[in-house]
């Protein structure tokens, strides 16, 4: 899920008291079993319908189960899922991003899973980026790569190829140079400071560089090949195959891509469906893998499915997670929602839009590399944001920018 919206890291603090009660009745059901209404709490209504549509599936071979799923949106989200941590009210079941998730876990607002699982069926780094201190938390729910969307119509104007499958970083630059028509006011990409998911942790990643250390103490940000990964931004910008950082802030990177004011788009598989259902997009959009720099790469995410670590339903809660991540539920999600995690099971998300070529965000699963996380993404998330924004305007140099950032990143590190 696009961050953006992993920009709403939110921030507990160590001496929060985590009193998270759960949302059940306690009425008695057949045989004796207490009957129990689980508060699940989700952030994208758009998938509202299919969530329900689960917690119905599960309560049909759990009876004494009912689904109570409560739709909170993105940006009041985690200030709600806070306040309701801290008040002893939170849901028994939510959803959990990676930027959260270990200071979620190190607080003890989640619980580790109580049985061990098979988890061959999802991504490595999707488990990987959900288990803390050696104990994997919830299931993996989606998932989703980036890829580069463009504008046909654009490409065709300008007489330009569509980006083949094994295009490079030169051959992107070029293209963007090709499609910039300072007369018409297009430009070949918008090279955004908004979403680090979509932008600079790819190019990163694809440049041989690290954002932070494995062990999760010291910033990669210093690193000269991690400042090449930023460098590709900042140069489209200094050539003006990108609009200036003002208007990018003034006007959104894919708002400026529906109005075809840019002709290529880096973003997420969870954009199709915007697109799709966009009169400016849905007859003239595509999308091609990332191209490769030093090496392929892409940022891999995804939600999972958590347990409260208070609720007064652990059993069932727990029921309900492992339905979520189940093969069943994953085949329901895929015909309806995001990609599912679960392998074997994304062909249905492929099929529901035939008209683009979306076997690029699975094919780029085997080359993903997870989003960077520590145990308080959100500190070092807004220094990213004020050091580099002096690049993205040309205050400072990328590489002064990006070692003032390093040097306050791994101040922070230091403090958790």
């Amino acid at each position: 899920m696009r961050f953006g919206r992993a920009a709403g890291v939110a921030t507990l603090g160590l001496a929060l008291a985590v009193s998270a009660c759960g949302g059940g009745d306690g009425a008695a059901g057949s045989g004796g079993e207490e009957k129990v209404t689980l508060a699940y709490a989700i952030w994208d209504n758009n998938q509202k319908a299919v969530m329900e549509e689960l917690g119905r599936e599960f309560t049909r071979t759990h009876p004494n189960i009912t689904i109570n799923v409560q739709v909170t949106p993105w940006t009041d989200y985690w200030t709600k899922l806070k306040a309701a941590v801290s008040g002893g009210a939170a849901p028994d079941v939510f959803w959990m991003n990676g930027p959260n998730f270990q200071l979620y876990a190190a607080n003890g607002v989640i619980s580790p899973n109580p049985e061990q699982v098979d988890t061959s069926v999802y991504p490595k780094a999707l488990v990987d980026l959900y288990t803390y201190e050696g104990k994997l938390y919830g299931l993996p729910k989606d998932m989703d790569t980036i890829g580069v969307w463009y504008n046909k119509e654009l490409f065709d104007a300008a007489n330009v190829k569509y980006p083949a499958d094994d295009w490079t970083w030169a051959d992107f630059q070029e293209t963007a140079a090709k499609l910039t028509d300072p007369g018409k006011g297009v430009y070949g990409v918008a090279a955004s400071l908004a979403s680090f998911q979509e932008y600079q942790y790819n190019t990163i990643a694809q440049a041989g560089g690290y954002v932070i250390s494995p062990d999760g103490t010291k910033s990669g940000y210093a690193d000269p090949k991690t400042i090449e990964g930023l460098r590709f931004w900042t140069r489209l910008i200094e050539r003006k195959h990108s609009p200036d950082l003002k208007t990018m802030t003034d006007t959104t990177p894919i708002d400026l891509f529906k109005a075809g004011k840019t002709a290529m788009y880096w973003g997420g598989s969870w954009a199709v469906a915007d697109f799709a259902g966009h009169p400016g997009t849905k007859d003239v959009v595509d999308v091609a893998p990332l191209p490769k720099g030093e090496r392929q790469a892409t940022i891999i995410h995804g939600v999972s499915n958590v347990v409260s670590a208070k609720t007064e339903h652990p059993r069932q809660a727990w029921e309900f997670v492992k339905f979520l991540g189940s093969r069943q539920a994953a085949d329901i999600l895929g015909k309806k929602g995001p990609i599912p995690a679960y392998h074997g099971t994304q062909q249905a998300w492929v099929d529901a839009h035939p008209e683009y070529k979306l076997q690029v965000f699975l094919d780029a699963v085997d080359y993903a590399v997870p989003y960077p996380v520590s145990k308080n993404t959100a500190a070092w998330n807004e220094a990213e944001l004020t050091h580099l924004s002096k690049a993205w305007s040309g205050e400072q140099p990328v590489e002064q920018a990006a070692a003032e950032l390093a040097r306050t990143m791994d101040a922070l590190l230091a403090k958790e």
